[in-house]
Parts: structure tokens; C-alpha cells; sequence
């Protein structure tokens, strides 16, 4: 079941949790369940993915009462002021900052910044984490194996505990989505 939904649970997860889901992918890889390339395909598409559905709610439904309520949040302020002193930098940079992955995107869709721009420096972005992240897990992977191998004795429960965080984090997704949804249309 691993390898054959793992990659695309990866990339649901990659998009709403980020880091953990994608070190787990990483790890899953090293197991041997999806080539390591492929777990870092799936998690730069799912980064990419998200982060494009996000600048697109900020761009088109900047008026909305929830982007209305996004633009109240402390950091909402902040990205501003890091995107209007460093552009592409910034950018190129929240997914990588603690607390400014989610609102940020929305926040740079308000803005004047061109989609075009975004795309191209939002892609090199996820490409450059999803590779990060992935071989994080991946390189580690001796490491985390030990050091769980003495926490739980079956290697089995290591796997099944990583496919739920995935699925966790795919089903987690898929409320905020629906939530933000149901948002939207109030």
C-alpha cells in the first residue's frame, strides 16, 4: 500500500504539513518502498502545488472575510515587510521560515508581484526544499532506524507508523481544504 499510494499521500502531505511528512518520505525511500527521486519529486510538486493554490486565494479573493482575517495575523505584516525589502529572496526563502510556510503565499497574492514571477521562483523553491528535506530523511535514515530500532523492536511498526503520519497529514489537508471551502462561500 506504501508504494503504491505513498508518493501521492507525500505530496498531499508535503502541501499541508511540510517538513516531518517529507523527512518520513526521506526515510521511506531509504526503506526502499518509492525511489528516492520520486519522493522528492512528489514532495516539490506538493510544496509547489499548495503554495500556487494559496497565492491564487490571496490574489483573487483578497476582499474575502477570510483573507480578511489572514491579514490581521502578526506575521501577514511581517512577510509584507521581508517581501517588499527582498522580492525574490523572500519568496524564495518562507517555506524554509518556521510559522510563515501557509500564510505567506496568500500574503505575496495580495500584493502586485506578478504570478509569472512567483511560479518561476516558487518552483525553484520547492525543488530546492523538496530535495533538501527528502535526503534529510533519507540520509538519516541508518541513524533514525537505530535510534527507533531501540524505541520499538519491529522495523514493520516504524513503517506503519510513518504511512499513518502521512495519511494523517493527507487527511488533515483535506479539512483545512474543505474548511477554507466552506469559508470562501460565507
Amino acid at each position: 500500500m506504501i508504494a503504491r499510494y505513498g508518493l501521492i499521500a507525500l505530496a498531499a502531505g508535503a502541501g499541508i504539513e511540510g517538513e516531518t511528512v517529507v523527512i518520513a518520505g526521506g526515510l521511506l525511500a531509504h526503506q526502499r518502498y518509492f525511489p528516492l527521486a520520486g519522493a522528492m519529486a512528489a514532495a516539490a510538486a506538493g510544496s509547489f502545488v499548495a503554495d500556487q493554490i494559496f497565492f491564487m486565494l490571496g490574489r483573487n479573493f483578497r476582499n474575502r472575510a477570510w483573507v480578511r482575517r489572514v491579514r490581521k495575523r502578526p506575521l501577514f505584516d511581517r512577510a509584507l515587510g521581508m517581501l517588499e525589502r527582498h522580492p525574490i529572496g523572500f519568496i524564495f526563502a518562507f517555506r524554509f521560515m518556521y510559522g510563515f510556510r501557509t500564510i505567506s503565499p496568500i500574503a505575496i497574492g495580495t500584493t502586485g508581484i506578478s504570478a509569472r514571477l512567483f511560479v518561476i521562483v516558487n518552483l525553484v523553491s520547492a525543488i530546492v526544499w523538496g530535495i533538501a528535506f527528502t535526503t534529510i530523511g533519507y540520509l538519516f535514515g541508518h541513524g533514525l532506524e537505530a535510534l527507533i530500532g531501540r524505541l520499538l523492536p519491529d522495523r514493520h511498526v516504524i513503517l506503519i507508523l510513518a504511512a499513518i503520519v502521512i495519511a494523517i497529514a493527507a487527511l488533515v489537508g483535506a479539512w483545512h481544504w474543505r474548511r477554507s471551502r466552506n469559508i470562501e462561500e460565507s
